[in-house]
């Protein structure tokens, strides 16, 4: 899984930079400010996820290291969720959106949560 991971957080950090020099460039000027902020919010969890999973995949490589696929999964998840219903609604100001967000919020606390317990247990190398 060590790859899947490293190939999730790569794309996901490209999309990020992506995200937010549009953001930057391409929203500001044409949606609200409350909308951008909710932009740019979604892209700094994505950033944000993107590198933890990229710790995910490089520690999943390694000698002795307890399965993260929980870990990875709810990373994953949670930016898809999470980053994607904040960057719609923030687009197409589709507001119920809103209530989706925290599903993906939960998921990227189960990720940390779940990588906090590994490495409580020594499964981390």
């Amino acid at each position: 899984m060590a790859r899947w991971w490293l190939l999730i957080a790569s794309v996901a950090g490209f999309l990020g930079v992506a995200g937010g020099a549009f953001g930057a460039h391409a929203l500001k000027a044409r949606i609200s400010e409350q909308m951008l902020n909710n932009f740019d919010t979604g892209t700094k969890y994505l950033m944000v996820h993107a590198v933890a999973l990229l710790v995910v995949g490089v520690l999943a490589g390694r000698e002795g290291v307890g399965n993260l696929a929980v870990v990875g999964w709810a990373f994953t998840f949670g930016m898809v969720v999470f980053t994607g219903s904040l960057w719609v609604m923030a687009v197409t100001e589709m507001r119920w959106l809103g209530a989706i967000t925290p599903i993906g919020g939960t998921a990227m606390i189960i990720g940390w949560l779940a990588l906090a317990t590994a490495a409580a247990k020594g499964q981390l190398g």
